[in-house]
């Protein structure tokens, strides 16, 4: 490739250099792979040395090959400013238009990091993030009778069977030991003054009102909270999300509706068999210590009434709305690789306990003024 001569003089070496001038540089010599060694570094350092444009003087250039053309492009890169050639023969300007056209380009600078943000922007945000999701939900509450034909009954009819069925032999197991292990601990105290039998009343009660919906609540969110994150998780990270989006299909009414709806309708029967679990084990227990099953009957009827059963039944169903909104918007809101994933349904777990529990305080204080 060489621009000029094909012969090489004994001299060549000799005769390779440059002149430095503020705003000028000067090459002169022949240009070639065989003089480039020691030219090479203090060409590039008087490039890099000169501020502002830069004049390249090519007009003292006898030869040049292509590893004389790759030096000018280096110098042109190691100023990093405007770069002006003068006097480069109509052979040499052809050839560093040739290497310019196949030259790679320049490479960007990092950027640096940001500063880090304020602890309480990212607590704003969540906060956006998480209203910005609840105003979308409830517009696709209100626009579902018009996109009734996004909804599929068989996506409905299998997160149900998801969320209910296949979590019933849970919720019955843990049901049936927690009210053998508060039959246990309140008898403990109540035997001081003989009143061993209203353990019926107290369990009764504390299952119906508070713990029954609140732990089918925690069940939800261990088991459907964190499916329906992983599984939107996935949908979003593998763009899924934005394809619906794409072709017209809003989804908060195909994806996030069914579940909530799903949710809300397993736990009530849940609730109930918990309830239900949760009374048998309280009552072996009292077997166990010589009560008979008429007289646990008589003391959970009568302790109790419908209200207790019906408003663990209303705080169950809001419960489990709040777990299946926290599970969808953690999967929905997931960012990143297959790491987000987890990320969401370790979100949706958290969220929806903590949801849930704190649910249940705001319903015991307002039923408190209420004297319900």
């Amino acid at each position: 490739m060489d621009g000029a001569l094909t012969s090489r003089p004994p001299d060549e070496t000799a005769r390779a250099g440059l002149d430095a001038a503020p705003g000028r540089v000067a090459l002169r010599g022949a240009l070639t792979a065989r003089t480039l060694g020691p030219l090479w570094p203090q060409a590039l350092r008087a490039s890099a040395a000169q501020g502002g444009a830069l004049s390249l003087d090519l007009s003292g250039v006898e030869r040049m090959d292509g590893s004389g053309a790759a030096l000018i492009l280096a110098m042109e890169r190691a100023h990093g400013g405007q770069v002006e050639i003068a006097g480069a023969a109509p052979a040499v300007q052809a050839l560093l238009n040739q290497l310019r056209a196949v030259a790679p380009p320049k490479p960007t600078p990092k950027k640096t990091a940001p500063p880090p943000a304020l602890p309480f922007a990212g607590l704003w945000q969540a906060a956006r993030t998480r209203t910005a999701f609840l105003g979308a939900t409830v517009l696709a509450v209100i626009s579902l009778p018009v996109r009734l034909r996004m909804l599929r009954r068989s996506d409905f009819a299998a997160i149900a069977h998801r969320a209910g069925a296949q979590a019933l032999g849970l919720v019955l197991m843990l049901g049936f030991l927690i009210g053998m292990i508060l039959a246990f601990q309140s008898a403990v105290p109540m035997r001081q003054f003989g009143a061993d039998l209203y353990v019926a009343d107290l369990v009764t009660i504390a299952l119906c009102r508070e713990l029954g919906p609140l732990l089918v609540a925690v069940i939800l969110a261990g088991r459907t909270g964190s499916a329906f994150a992983a599984e939107l998780g996935t949908m979003q990270v593998n763009d899924e999300i934005s394809a619906l989006v794409t072709m017209g299909i809003s989804p908060a009414v195909m994806l996030v509706l069914p579940r909530i709806a799903a949710a809300m309708l397993v736990m009530a029967p849940l609730t109930v068999a918990m309830d239900g679990a949760g009374l048998a084990g309280m009552a072996a227990v009292l077997n166990a210590f010589g009560y008979p099953f008429a007289a646990i009957k008589g003391h959970i009827a009568s302790g109790s009434a419908a209200k207790d059963f019906v408003e663990g039944l209303v705080k169950g169903v809001i419960f489990a709305a709040a777990v299946a909104l926290i599970g969808c918007r953690a999967g929905l809101t997931a960012k990143g690789g297959p790491r987000a994933v987890g990320e969401a349904a370790t979100a949706a777990v958290v969220g929806g306990i903590v949801a849930a529990v704190a649910l249940d305080g705001l319903f015991a204080v307002m039923l408190y003024r209420l004297r319900l």
